[in-house]
């Protein structure tokens, strides 16, 4: 049964993508993805940001959570870029396989499903991870995707043209320096954040209509994947292996590697011209992929970690 409930829980979810793929197909040109992009990117994406730090009192202590997510994330993101140079000419594909993988859906899927696995007491680290997955996705992101398009200045400015860290680095001194908001001003946030949450899933809607997997890029799609459901779980664990961390949090850390691409990857790839397509089918593809994949997770590797 709770698995059933996951499960359930994910599917409607996505079930705002659907609508974003009926507007886009009854529409047409008339939805323009690039708009809701800027929308989401420069509006929307601060509030979700802003929001999940005033979900829970973070602690000093918790930060060492956001600090191994960091760790392994640069530590297999090195030889990532250099497998890329190996095997792919094109600078766009390089970006993709370099990042993509590593952009995982920390929010949209991650917390709810923390909650369904672990229960409530997850929430904390699963926001925590979520929060430092936005620093990669709109610094480390950022930067790879521009790179696909730009030189490294252009690309490095357009890392501080966006306003999600400076609206997160503001929401973690409130935070931390326990100053409490009006009710009224945290449910302006709480607002702002479900609307950019539901722009961003109905944002991947508009993207998937036209997709055709026929016209994919073989060796794009099975190494992006490969990666993501492959080499960053196993890695994972093995490096979470060597720390000390109770095996509860290990548990979690691990849950939110194996989720699927981010939608957010939508955003940095169509506003960089970065093959957006080709992303956005990976991202369904994922998404596809996930569902037996969480099964794996949830039958044999979960059982593992709580005892």
């Amino acid at each position: 049964m709770p698995m059933i409930n996951t499960l359930l829980s994910i599917l409607f979810v996505y079930v705002f993508i659907a609508l974003g793929y009926i507007a886009k197909r009854i529409f047409k040109e008339k939805m323009d993805p690039k708009t809701l992009t800027l929308m989401s990117v420069y509006f929307m994406q601060p509030f979700v940001s802003v929001w999940g730090f005033s979900t829970a009192k973070l602690h000093w202590e918790h930060f060492s959570v956001a600090g191994i997510y960091f760790g392994i994330i640069f530590i297999l993101l090195i030889p990532s870029i250099f497998i890329a140079k190996l095997i792919f000419n094109d600078p766009k594909k390089r970006s993709i396989f370099s990042i993509a993988g590593f952009v995982g859906n920390t929010g949209n899927i991650g917390i709810p499903l923390g909650i369904a696995l672990f229960g409530e007491q997850s929430v904390i680290y699963t926001t925590l991870i979520n929060l430092a997955n936005v620093v990669v996705v709109y610094v480390l992101g950022a930067y790879i995707y521009s790179r696909g398009s730009f030189d490294v200045k252009t690309s490095l400015l357009n890392i501080v043209k966006i306003p999600i860290i400076p609206a997160s680095a503001v929401a973690m001194v409130i935070n931390l320096s326990g100053v409490a908001l009006p009710a009224e001003i945290l449910e302006f946030f709480k607002m702002g954040a479900y609307a950019g949450i539901v722009l961003q899933l109905f944002l991947l809607g508009t993207f998937l209509y036209g997709i055709k997997i026929r016209e994919v890029h073989p060796k794009l799609f099975a190494g992006t994947l490969s990666q993501k459901f492959l080499f960053v779980p196993f890695f994972s664990a093995l490096i979470l292996s060597l720390t000390d961390l109770p095996l509860f949090v290990q548990a979690v850390i691990l849950m939110e590697m194996t989720t699927p691409l981010a939608v957010a990857n939508i955003n940095l790839a169509s506003l960089y011209d970065c093959r957006p397509q080709d992303v956005t089918a990976l991202i369904l593809l994922s998404t596809l992929l996930f569902v037996p994949v969480l099964f794996l997770f949830t039958m044999w590797v979960v059982p593992l970690y709580i005892r």
